[in-house]
């Protein structure tokens, strides 16, 4: 074998193995892109059914930027915050008019456990509640302050709650504890539609937010998607060029290797069959690709026709053999190989001028 043999063969496999180095980096990108969709579905399978509702109002709906998204977010916090702020101003109103209630004073501080002789109370009750601990927290500037109103109100019937607990029925504090919650909840369910009123708005925002989220997400991927669309036209047209190289270099087809062709044509299927045809009648235009009944007569085939039929003959016999795209992708890179090793050998054996 001549050098400048040895050196083609080489540079025919090293484009080979930069097409197929492209096919894996393509592979793991349709992988991710499919895992994204799959994910996408599984959701929206677990969603409400009103979700079929909300999609044909979005269609066609304008997506915001990320960038924007954040800004609307920033808005949308400090707007909910202030709400929440004027809901409980509201509730402290309720805070006071029972704080100011002439049976409020035992509730006022929290119990003197130990001066009262209470020795059992930390046992009976789990977690100890008064008013002003509520109000000092309500009006706390750290941080650690209550974040919204139904923690309040949870901590306030708590106050009672306790009360009634530890002390016996019938006796004065488990009294003035029952009256006190009772007015408590009459004030309470006044400003109860306000609360609720805020909470569905919240989470009708926060569901928005969500879906502009996903919805930039799916954008993202569907550009991905085109992007990996391009570059495998981009792979296909290298990996034909670089096929029809080999095709128009490939040594002349033998009896035994026509007739084993032949042989092979026939078990294709009906569909396989037509893209043979269609093969052939490339170089043979007068040939009705698609007709009921065509005869193909091998010998009258010109060799580059004949060995693009082998080629799509390996393939459609080898996807049938193999069940995972890796191994189709490795038979199809070594009969390309081959190919090209068979070329530069029967080179090689013509004598030199």
């Amino acid at each position: 074998m001549s050098t400048p043999d040895i050196a083609e063969v080489d540079q025919f496999r090293c484009r080979v193995d930069e097409i197929f180095q492209k096919i894996d980096k393509l592979e793991k990108k349709v992988n991710e892109v499919e895992q994204f969709y799959l994910n996408a579905n599984k959701k929206k399978k677990s969603s409400s059914k009103g979700n079929s509702i909300r999609e044909e109002q979005d269609k066609g709906r304008h997506v915001p930027s990320i960038k924007k998204q954040q800004q609307d977010a920033s808005q949308r916090e400090s707007a909910a915050a202030k709400r929440m702020q004027e809901l409980m101003r509201q509730f402290g109103t309720i805070l006071r008019q029972i704080s100011q209630h002439k049976w409020a004073w035992p509730f006022m501080q929290p119990v003197d456990v130990k001066g009262l002789g209470l020795h059992d109370y930390y046992k009976v009750i789990e977690k100890p509640m008064d008013l002003g601990t509520i109000k000092n927290q309500m009006e706390a500037k750290d941080g650690t302050g209550y974040k919204n109103v139904r923690a309040i109100c949870a901590d306030v019937r708590l106050v009672f709650d306790n009360a009634m607990k530890y002390n016996e029925e019938g006796s004065d504090v488990h009294l003035m504890a029952k009256t006190l919650l009772e007015k408590f909840e009459e004030k309470w369910q006044l400003l109860l539609p306000k609360v609720t009123e805020e909470e569905k708005r919240r989470e009708e925002e926060e569901a928005e937010a969500r879906l502009n989220i996903q919805f930039v997400g799916e954008a993202s991927h569907a550009k991905r998607v085109q992007a990996i669309s391009n570059e495998l036209y981009e792979v296909d047209t290298h990996l034909e060029q670089l096929r029809e190289t080999v095709v128009q270099k490939c040594r002349k087809m033998s009896t035994k290797e026509k007739r084993n062709l032949g042989t092979a044509i026939a078990r294709l299927s009906t569909e396989d069959l037509n893209k043979a045809l269609e093969i052939i009648a490339q170089s043979s235009p007068g040939l009705q690709a698609m007709a009921e009944e065509v005869e193909i007569d091998i010998d009258a085939q010109s060799e580059s026709t004949l060995w693009r039929l082998n080629f799509f003959v390996n393939d459609v016999f080898e996807g049938c053999d193999k069940s995972t795209a890796g191994n189709n992708k490795k038979k199809r890179k070594k009969g390309i190989c081959d190919a090209i090793a068979q070329t530069v050998k029967k080179k090689s054996k013509k004598p030199s001028s």
